[in-house]
């Protein structure tokens, strides 16, 4: 109650003034930005794919029609682009894959796509031979000091394949030292990924369970079977270890069973701080592929609106344009992996908030509004941004960030992705109640939303970051509708090439949510109010040490 009174009391004033006259949000217009960009047309809008110019071309012409001020890189005329350049790593497996185990004698195939799903190896090599690699359950494969937690008591893992299990070792429970149901970053699979390669393992089997990945195998499949992508590293090894893949929760059992291990019986030690890394006697993995790898030059898109009094000070609204481009077919036979709602609707929302905004006076601050690339391949636009920024994070007011609101119709709530801490949520649920409507905190934490979308870049860095999300109490139904469309949604669309618009969609939520970011975003911009993080944040210490730097 107390964060909530704070934040009511920061923004009343302008509160009452902007809900007054804030422009409405036009549903048709988002529909039709979504309608184009979703396209086939569009091919899916991969990084580096002709997708990629037609998009960036697309969002660059309703910038420039809109009448924002170019805010990209520097060029040598001394005037701004409308673009970031963006060097990425990008790498495809070229050819087919073979990989198997060899376990009591036994050869098992793991067919890529189905048993298992290997990503191609960021690494900068041109094959990946494995063979006969010894094979290692590592529980949750994490290694946290300050939790008192080493799923690896000094193994030494070199050489050796890990198969770790996803999200914490308290999602099962509710109850530990990892947040409970929340996820913290050592369940998200990149972390899994990361520690592997600090520890010198050959590579990493993550075991796919739908409820603590909060997905189906459907997403994992598809989003590590095609082409992947990388900020360019210097030494990659040091993030990536060789072999990066998923398998099938029922493959990893019958390899235990095989290896004379109970699946169930370990993963519950695994939830405990005394576990201790088990190999599997007997066992070995064996893969190969080769690998083709190459470095492009992605585009982030920036347009502005130059603040009238404070035009050093920015606030950013933020969303990726891209998505998974052309991939493997779904039983339908379609390639194209259009990214309707993910995350079409995102840039439609930054434009017409561009345009809500265009049709006021200028406001005191600048508003930057920031079209990512390669969100998809591991926040890797936003990434860049928040390491090359273009405007000063430190006097980065706040980071806005919209990724896949609901095509659901209008809903009494509204919701961020995960529990960030901040001052920006409270503005968030104090903007809901003045509109007769309430807020929602993250319903789904174990799902590591917060680490999953692109304000988490930008908190990192210590600005503070939001993801808003569409509520799940519709008007029309209320919460059973609600979690029905989401649990559609997640099972049919979501990282499929069924993610495509639709004409009997209701843009309407979409259009009542983005009011409420504009109004936050409207009342940061004509005051001198600087939100926080909160005590508890990771992300405060950040944001303290460049206290000085801010007015």
């Amino acid at each position: 109650m107390k964060r909530l009174l704070l934040a009511t009391v920061l923004i009343a004033a302008p509160m009452l003034a902007h809900a007054a006259d804030a422009p409405k949000i036009d549903p048709a217009k988002l529909s039709n930005h979504i309608k184009i960009l979703s396209s086939d047309d569009f091919e899916g809008r991969g990084p580096g794919t002709a997708g990629e110019t037609k998009a960036v071309g697309y969002i660059v012409d309703q910038m420039v029609a809109i009448g924002l001020t170019p805010a990209g890189d520097v060029q040598k005329s001394g005037s701004r682009s409308w673009t970031q350049n963006v060097p990425l790593a990008k790498f495809e497996i070229a050819g087919p894959v073979t990989a198997h185990a060899m376990v009591g004698g036994q050869h098992v195939m793991l067919n890529q796509g189905e048993q298992i799903a290997i990503r191609a190896a960021m690494t900068n090599v041109d094959a990946v031979s494995i063979k006969d690699a010894p094979i290692v359950f590592a529980g949750y494969g994490v290694n946290a000091p300050e939790r008192n937690w080493d799923d690896f008591k000094g193994l030494d893992v070199k050489g050796k394949i890990l198969v770790v299990l996803i999200n914490d070792p308290d999602f099962e429970t509710g109850e530990g030292d990892f947040g409970g149901k929340a996820m913290t970053y050592y369940g998200r699979w990149t972390y899994k990924f990361e520690e592997a390669a600090r520890l010198g393992a050959a590579g990493v089997l993550i075991v796919h369970e739908t409820a603590p990945a909060s997905y189906g195998w459907n997403t994992v499949k598809n989003s590590n079977t095609n082409t992947m992508f990388d900020i360019v590293r210097k030494d990659p090894e040091k993030t990536h270890p060789k072999l990066e893949a998923w398998i099938q929760r029922d493959v990893a059992v019958d390899l235990f069973k095989k290896a004379g291990l109970d699946f169930d019986a370990l993963k519950t030690q695994a939830q405990t701080r005394d576990f201790k890394p088990v190999e599997l006697k007997g066992a070995t993995f064996s893969a190969d592929f080769k690998v083709k790898h190459e470095t492009i030059v992605s585009k982030n898109i920036a347009g502005r609106i130059v603040g009238s009094k404070y035009p050093d000070e920015t606030i950013i609204y933020s969303g990726h344009w891209d998505h998974l481009g052309i991939g493997a077919p779904d039983a339908k036979g379609d390639k194209i992996y259009n990214g309707a709602v993910d995350n079409a609707d995102g840039i439609a929302g930054i434009l017409e908030l561009a345009r809500a905004f265009k049709s006021q006076p200028a406001p005191q601050r600048s508003i930057l509004f920031l079209a990512v690339t390669a969100e998809e391949k591991g926040l890797l636009g936003s990434e860049y941004y928040s390491d090359n920024p273009l405007f000063p994070v430190a006097t980065t007011v706040a980071d806005i960030n919209i990724d896949a609101l609901s095509a659901a119709g209008p809903a009494k709530d509204v919701t961020t992705s995960g529990d960030g801490k901040v001052d920006l949520q409270d503005m968030l649920a104090a903007k809901a109640k003045a509109h007769g409507r309430y807020f929602t905190p993250d319903p789904t934490p174990q799902a590591g939303h917060f680490y999953r979308s692109d304000h988490f870049p930008f908190a990192k860095r210590g600005v503070p970051a939001i993801s808003i999300g569409s509520g799940n109490d519709l008007i029309k139904g209320g919460k059973e509708a609600g979690e029905k469309a989401e649990a559609d949604y997640n099972e049919k669309r979501y990282h499929q090439p069924a993610d495509e618009w639709s004409a009997d969609w209701d843009l309407s939520g979409q259009a009542m949510d983005l009011g409420l970011v504009y109004e936050i975003g409207a009342d940061l911009a004509n005051s001198r109010v600087w939100p926080q993080w909160q005590a508890g944040s990771e992300f405060k210490a950040l944001r303290d040490q460049t206290a000085s730097k801010r007015k």
